[in-house]
Order: structure tokens, then sequence, then C-alpha cells
């Protein structure tokens, strides 16, 4: 009788088979699946144009130990050999038959950047005249260089501010070094940044730090480890455009995208496109590390924040002032509102967000859940922070009201505004926000004091599909902003606040 199974003991040979047989299926499936979206990544990324020196040369940057024992100092002289590498390795052999002649990288070209009168691709510190009142910290965004930001910069200097405009690592000279960046060497560039805003401007005198897209995922981030690193020097205020603060949960995955990019024969596979590089100051081939690390950083910085939720160190976190499109093809809006500022202690934080143009030019044309967007967006019960909607959906024509609620309160008040939304203007973009409409490049109505080759802002191209090296939605996104006035003015204001305040204390 001993030697007799039992009835569970006759069927678990049968079950373990069947459990296997089932892994086993699950297992080919995956792999079947796996290998068919490799083959078609592989197929599609070989459809595009070939790789460019531009695309394969990746430069020399300082590691992120290296710029962490560097001063300013040492990190122009570093730069400066890296434009020279740059020159070297790619202008230098480029061949004038092969490549256009509208392309940054020939020294011939129009758009040739060390034949203005600023490379605004290069880090620079802006000098008031007398003794600085504060100093001002400027981190543009991915694939950007410091160019984004030199409006601002600008009226910073104005103001009696030093300005410290950063050209973050991997950006500035070819799209290439993107395959190679990590957001760990941007935050210690941004710490850089800072160490030599302090060093140039010592406390008390006030500190801002300004973030567009990328750059305001890294204000933030910085911000937040200051609070717990005394050696770090704070800002005052936080001023965010266009923050890249979320961003869509597909970049998380962007890697995968690269993996055929292991065999050089699938090279190209490494990049999510491949453009002419037209742009002085603006990478317009983008490579998937790019993606990659920017999902990166907005992770970091959303774990940090719920990690410092209940903490008595986030109420010293410095107040914020925020500019963001309601429509952003870049960042999530929402994330922006529920992801920041809804996690920010009663700080004197505000948020601007500018609608689409509600008029009825446009009825039937846009997206319903971006018309529906707003009234979802911005929470129900009174928050931290105040909010300034700048729309004309109350004024039945183009003129724009800012609507404005107090933090900790419900209640709003109107204000008519001596702005208008264009005609055949729809929304902002993410890239519009930091330039004004007479913006040399970007503007819409280009000045004529300065001259970068080409005014990208005024293309207005009519013709038949697939003729242009360029895909039309690029052409068509809004470039310039024409509420500029409004949010010069709201950063101006905060300038003057801060330094007043500086004084009596």
């Amino acid at each position: 009788m001993s030697s007799m199974s039992s009835p569970t003991e006759k069927h678990k040979p049968g079950a373990s088979s069947a459990l296997s047989r089932l892994l086993k299926r699950g297992a080919l499936i995956f792999g079947v699946a796996a290998f068919t979206l490799l083959a078609w990544r592989v197929y599609d990324s070989e459809q595009g144009p070939a790789l460019q020196p531009w695309h394969l040369r990746v430069p020399h940057e300082l590691s992120r130990e290296q710029i962490d024992r560097a001063d300013w100092a040492a990190w122009l002289q570093a730069e400066n050999r890296l434009f020279a590498e740059v020159k070297r390795d790619v202008t230098d052999t480029l061949d004038p038959a092969q490549v256009p002649p509208f392309n940054r990288y020939r020294v011939d070209s129009r758009v040739y950047p060390p034949r203005f009168a600023t490379d605004w691709n290069r880090s620079y510190l802006l000098r008031p005249s007398g003794t600085p009142r504060g100093v001002v910290v400027l981190l543009h965004g991915l694939t950007d260089s410091p160019y984004s930001l030199r409006h601002i910069a600008k009226r910073y200097v104005a103001h009696g501010y030093l300005a410290v405009g950063l050209r973050l690592p991997a950006h500035g000279t070819v799209p290439a070094a993107l395959t190679d960046a990590h957001w760990q060497d941007w935050l210690a560039a941004t710490r850089l940044a800072l160490r030599t805003a302090r060093a140039e401007v010592p406390a008390p005198a006030p500190l801002h730090l300004v973030g567009y897209s990328n750059g305001g995922a890294l204000a933030v981030k910085y911000a937040l480890d200051a609070l717990g690193d005394p050696q770090l020097p704070r800002a005052q205020r936080l001023v965010l455009i266009s923050p890249m603060i979320g961003v869509a949960p597909s970049a998380r995955f962007a890697g995968l995208a690269a993996w055929p990019a292991v065999f050089p024969a699938f090279s190209k596979a490494a990049w999510l496109n491949l453009r002419p590089e037209y742009n002085p100051f603006k990478y317009n081939s983008f490579p998937v590390n790019g993606a990659r690390q920017s999902w990166l950083l907005t992770d970091a910085v959303q774990s940090q924040l719920q990690a410092l939720a209940g903490d008595p160190r986030l109420q010293q976190l410095p107040p914020v002032l925020g500019f963001q499109s309601l429509t952003d093809a870049t960042v999530s809006t929402q994330a922006v509102v529920t992801g920041l500022f809804a996690r920010l202690p009663a700080n004197g934080s505000e948020l601007v967000i500018f609608d689409l143009n509600r008029t009825s030019d446009f009825d039937g044309l846009l997206d319903p859940s971006s018309l529906t967007s707003l009234t979802g967006l911005l929470p129900a019960l009174p928050g931290n922070y105040a909010t300034q909607v700048l729309s004309n959906e109350g004024t039945g024509t183009s003129q724009l009201e800012e609507i404005s609620r107090a933090a900790q309160s419900l209640e709003s008040t109107r204000r008519l505004l001596d702005l208008n939304y264009p005609a055949g203007m729809f929304s902002l973009s993410h890239v519009a926000l930091p330039f004004p409409v007479d913006d040399a490049l970007y503007g819409t109505q280009p000045s004529a004091r300065e001259d970068f080759g080409v005014h990208l802002g005024t293309v207005a191209a009519r013709g038949e599909r697939g003729v242009l090296v360029v895909p039309m939605d690029e052409l068509m996104r809004l470039s310039a902003n024409p509420f500029y006035p409004y949010l010069i003015q709201r950063i101006e204001a905060l300038i003057d606040q801060t330094t007043v305040s500086s004084l009596i204390q």
C-alpha cells in the first residue's frame, strides 16, 4: 500500500507538463513579437537619410566628476576645446559636394554659428553696469542652446542682475553628443552654474533660477537637492517655462528602439529622427537617448517630490512662477499641475496657463478633448498656489482676459488685457513661450537688428506633399509667443519684488 500513489500525486506530472508547455508557448510568442518589433524598427530606421558626421562624431565633454571640480574659467576652457574638436572632426571633414549649403556645420553657410557676432551656442556671462543687485542662472531645453533664454537674460541684466547662461553638456555642438549624454551630467553643470553665480554675486543678493523645458526639470531637481545639501547655494525664486515635469509614458521605453543599433549595420536605429541641420542654435535630429534621458530626469524629479511629501524641508522650497501652454506636444501640462504645483507648500507660487484660441474661427477644427481639458486641469479644491489663465473664451473676440485665482481660494477675478490672439493662430506651442515675436530667428515679425541666416518664424510654405525635406508640421508649429509682453512683465515684477525684499532684509 505504501507504494500506491495518491490521486493528487498522479496528476502532478501532467499538471507540470501542461505548465511547462504553457511557459514555452508564452516564451515563443514573446520571442516572435520581440523579433518582429525589432525587425520593424530596423526596417523603419533604414528608410531615412544616411548618417552624417554630425550624427557620428561624439565630442569629448568634461565628466560629471570633472564638472564638480571645475570653476567657470575651467568650464569655458573645456568648452573652447570642445568647439575646436567639432570644427576639426566635423566641419573640416565635410565634402561641399555632399552637404547642402544651408547647413550649420558648413563654414561657408549663412547659418554657420561662428560667423555671427555672438555664437549663442556657448555659455555666457552678461554683466550689468555697476555692481550687480542680484544674479540669475538660465537653463535651456533639450536639443537647445543658451540662445533660447537670451531675451529673458537681457531683461534681468537691465534690472541690474548678472546673468549666467549655461550650455548644458551635449548641447550646442553636434546631435551625436546626445547619444552619449546622461542627465546627471546636466545636473552637475547646473551645480557649476549656481556655484559660479554665488562666487560672482555673494549672498544676501537675490539668486534666481530660470529653467525652460528640460531646463525646468533640472531647476526643480537642483532646488530639491539643495534642501538637503547645505553646500548647494539656494535660489530665492524659480521661474519655469514649459517645464518638463512629465513626458509621454512611452518615453520610458524609448531605449528599446535603439537596441538594433548595437550592430553597426543598424546604427540608424539609435535615432528617432534624422533631419537637415539648418537651425544654428538647435539640433533638428534627435537620438533615442535624448528621449530616454528626459524620462529618467522627470522620473527622478517626481520620485523626489513624492519622497518629500510631508517633510518639513519642503517648506523651504523657493516660490515658483510657472508658464505653461494648455496644449503642449512635448511635455505634459497635467504633470505640471498635479506632479509639481499640487505638491508645493504655501510659499507664494503661481502658475500661468495660456489657453487655446476659443473664437468661432476654429469651431469644429479643434480636438474636443482640448476644448474641455482646461475645466478638468485645475483642482476643484483650493490649492497652495495662485493661478492665472489667459483666455478669450469669455470675451467672444480675439482679446484675452486674465482669470486669476489666489492661493487657498476658489474665487476668480477677471481683467481684460491689451493682448489678442493673432488671426489664424489656434494655440501656443511648447517651443514658443520664451521668444518674443521680434526674435531674429524664431519671431513672426523678426527684427532687422540681427541676422542669423534664416527667419524660421516667418516660413509659410505652400505646395505639394513630399517635396520638402522638413515635415510640414515642424514648419507650422508656432515658434514665437505673441503674449511674451505678459510673460516678461510678470518676470520683471518678480525681479523687482525680490530685489526690494533683499534690500529690506
